[in-house]
């Protein structure tokens, strides 16, 4: 079975992510995305990082209403800083019968090179999500890459940690259940 994951720090996640991986899951033929929740991305400042259980738990909590999405907790397992190469070897232990498919946006494919042992990930099976109009692939002979115009929201974490810290709403933003928890974590710190 062919399965898409999605990696990120989804700090927090939120419904431009959402959006895409369902996207994926009717445009392709993958059968279920399992969202890989990174405690800690090496390519990233932990500054502003929440806590990678909370993360978690977020992430748990917007996706259980669709029975097509899992939480992949893998990277909780293996050493940190997390590198990708690192858990798709882990995933290709685990899901031996699968076909692992990797849902990634077009600026992470754009500094792919700057990733530990990139050239063994550019093996795997990509979906690329645009995030700019006029991205061009730079890997356009490479036949495990399919590049999708996806819709894509402008909403990033980073945007939901300002308004957050602002006491701003992020009603439609984020999942209505976890709106509550994100606003009580940022009164405490």
């Amino acid at each position: 079975m062919n399965i898409g994951l999605f990696f990120g720090s989804f700090n927090p996640i939120h419904t431009g992510h959402l959006m895409i991986a369902q996207y994926m899951l009717n445009e392709t033929e993958i059968y279920k995305v399992k969202f890989i929740v990174s405690p800690q991305n090496p390519l990233k400042e932990n500054k502003d990082l929440m806590p990678a259980e909370f993360r978690l738990q977020m992430a748990n909590i917007s996706i259980a209403d669709n029975k097509e999405f899992e939480i992949e907790d893998i990277e909780f397992s293996l050493p940190t800083p997390s590198y990708t190469i690192d858990t798709l070897n882990a995933l290709s232990i685990k899901y031996p019968n699968d076909t692992l498919y990797i849902i990634m946006g077009s600026d992470s494919l754009a500094q792919i090179e700057r990733w530990r042992d990139y050239e063994k990930i550019l093996t795997y099976n990509i979906l690329i999500y645009k995030r700019d109009k006029n991205f061009t692939n730079p890997y356009s002979k490479n036949k495990n890459i399919t590049v999708f115009d996806c819709p894509i929201l402008n909403i990033s974490a980073t945007k939901i940690r300002e308004m957050l810290a602002q006491n701003k709403s992020i009603q439609y933003m984020v999942n209505n259940e976890i709106i509550d928890s994100l606003k009580s974590f940022y009164l405490k710190n």
